[in-house]
């Protein structure tokens, strides 16, 4: 009989799932709804989630058994920490697994914004020849303000280096000397928003984050600005983002990341000059293999007692 019981709500990659089994009983329920989870969550020792459940601190207090929560992948702005704290369970993520594949993602977006690819491919499927009408930008020789210079931005900053960009970054809890060696030159906030033809965001939701590139900030920026988020939702005032569109200030913007999730035709998703995709940043074969094995690995370690190499709370 397996010692541990472990529930699994938003999937996991059979790999981890595989790593998990041999230690303990898996129930694998994805897509469970909250009601359903405070149901059963009293069941489990341990709960690996996605970015989809919300572990608030009523499932924490169901969940009487409940001594590890792990979010396959980075962000836990979906667990209540400090509830986590209270309660003596331990919170752990996965925050290497996905770094390359965000960081693809996010280069993928700046590319289709500066040429408009998504634009261009409607209308071929269309029948239209628009040669004419997608005149685009070059990333050589332009400035790309990184905002968050941690893994991910530091992949971001290596490829756009590769295209011949001019890479600056913000971090306030980066030095400015390790800055320099992840491969950028660190500015002050507001240096970066008046020098960068491209923007992206590499930071968590925070109290400090949220809404945090709202009108104040698009007051500040280069006209013509071009932004990406592939980092969280929240982060972005849609509604500033819109009206930043609107008046030209913004010149597109490539969001991956929403507020409100999934988000339905809202005014910023649906307008012309705005990539959207799905919260796919971390959607790669690859990277939810490497997730699952951190995660099923890092559950386990607590549960054992073990050492552990990203415990969050």
């Amino acid at each position: 009989m397996t010692e541990f019981k472990i529930l699994i709500t938003d999937g996991l990659d059979e790999t981890g799932q595989s790593i998990l089994r041999e230690s303990a009983e898996v129930d694998d329920r994805s897509g469970i709804s909250a009601d359903d989870l405070l149901k059963v969550i009293a069941e489990y020792d341990a709960l690996i989630v996605r970015g989809r459940t919300k572990v608030t601190a009523s499932v924490m207090e169901a969940g009487s058994r409940l001594k590890a929560i792990g979010r396959a992948g980075v962000g836990v702005d979906n667990i209540d920490l400090e509830a986590a704290k209270q309660r003596g369970i331990i919170v752990v993520n996965a925050p290497t697994s996905t770094s390359i594949a965000v960081a693809e993602l996010t280069f993928g977006l700046l590319l289709a914004l500066a040429r408009e690819i998504p634009r261009a491919d409607a209308a071929m499927k269309q029948g239209k020849w628009l040669k004419k009408e997608l005149e685009g930008v070059e990333l050589n020789g332009k400035t790309l303000g990184v905002i968050g210079f941690g893994r991910i931005g530091m992949e971001v900053g290596k490829r756009a280096s590769a295209f011949g960009m001019n890479v600056i970054a913000y971090d306030p809890l980066i030095s400015e000397d390790e800055i320099k060696k992840r491969g950028a030159e660190p500015v002050s906030l507001q240096d970066l928003y008046a020098w960068s033809d491209f923007i992206s965001l590499h930071m968590p939701l925070t109290v400090d984050t949220r809404n945090m590139i709202g009108r104040a900030a698009f007051a500040q920026m280069k006209d013509g600005v071009r932004l990406v988020c592939a980092a969280r939702g929240g982060i972005i005032d849609e509604t500033a983002l819109v009206e930043a569109l609107n008046s030209g200030k913004v010149a597109g913007a490539a969001l991956d990341v929403f507020n409100v999730e999934p988000p339905g035709l809202t005014e910023a998703i649906s307008h012309p000059r705005v990539i959207a995709t799905p919260h796919i940043g971390a959607q790669t074969a690859e990277a939810q293999s490497r997730a699952s094995e951190d995660i099923a690995n890092e559950v386990l370690s607590v549960l054992r007692g073990e050492p552990l190499r990203w415990r969050v709370a």
